[in-house]
């Protein structure tokens, strides 16, 4: 049957022997002599051990006692720093985020993660939408960090990163080869434009395949080779590819990745997550791993 040590008794056993005697070690503790004895008396008991030869002058540790101090301290260090983690008022709050569909993948999972392991009693809530919808939302002051892919970044914002705009179908598929060219796009998708003024300057007829307001339902166009559409390189959905460069279609040009961040808060939370985005969408590229750094 597995038995427990209690901790209480355990902070008593190593103040007495870092202190030297119960009568030091009970003035540490705030307590009274008698209930330091106990205590140390109490766990003796159910480890049917002496911890501690006594003598006139001074208490010095027994073999067995030596080898549980050890135990005693890195069990109390975990106590508090879990109860300094879960109780402090510095890590209470909530954080409200949005990120684009298309950039979502792999970063914000890993971030998101990391971060609420790091900051357990903070409620996240993450916000799904296009770069537009997001912008409105945040001007509302209803988002406290947002994600953008945009082409000119507003006064407020942070380029995290350049990316190019690739276009993208079903592998080994026929649907870019086509005439008029079919489309798949959503509706308030910010590369629709785009894709279709460079279609228009290389004077390529085109045609939308599907119309409407689902993302994931235009992703599954192009992966069925019904139709192409357009995302940022390295971020590709799941069964689509690059079209081949021998479909002859236009470039599409650049994009940025940014990002925008409210005031208030906790500095350091939000500084950390920041910093967070900077090294998940910047410097280290989309496919590097997340590193997130956190003040101590």
């Amino acid at each position: 049957m597995l038995r427990n040590l209690d901790l209480v008794a355990l902070r008593s056993f190593v103040t007495v022997a870092e202190s030297g005697g119960v009568t030091r070690a009970a003035g540490l503790l705030n307590l009274t002599q008698s209930a330091v004895s106990m205590q140390i008396r109490r766990l003796e008991d159910s480890l049917a051990l002496q911890l501690f030869c006594r003598s006139a002058r001074r208490m010095s540790l027994s073999a067995e006692g030596e080898q549980l101090l050890t135990y005693a301290r890195r069990m109390l260090e975990l106590n508090d720093e879990a109860l300094a983690r879960l109780t402090a008022d510095v890590y209470e709050g909530e954080l409200r985020i949005g990120v684009p569909h298309d950039i979502v993948y792999p970063q914000i999972p890993m971030i998101l993660q990391r971060f609420a392991a790091l900051y357990p009693r903070m409620r996240i809530n993450l916000v799904s939408s296009f770069t537009t919808t997001l912008k409105a939302a945040f001007g509302r002051g209803e988002l406290d960090f947002i994600l953008t892919t945009e082409e000119n970044v507003s006064e407020d914002g942070e380029v995290l990163a350049e990316r190019e705009l690739v276009w993208i179908g079903a592998p080994g598929g026929t649907a870019a080869q086509k005439r008029p060219l079919r489309l798949a796009f959503e509706e308030r998708c910010r590369f629709r434009p785009l894709a279709i003024a460079a279609l228009d300057r290389a004077d390529i007829p085109w045609e939308m395949a599907f119309d409407g307001q689902s993302e994931h339902v235009m992703e599954a166009t192009a992966a069925a080779d019904l139709a192409v559409t357009v995302r940022i390189d390295g971020v590709l959905p799941h069964g689509c590819a690059l079209v081949p460069s021998e479909a002859n279609l236009p470039d599409l040009g650049w994009t940025q990745i940014c990002l925008y961040r409210a005031g208030g808060g906790n500095k350091e939370i939000r500084d950390a997550l920041a910093q967070a985005f900077r090294q998940a969408y910047g410097g280290q590229g989309l496919r590097e791993p997340l590193r997130l750094h956190v003040a101590e």
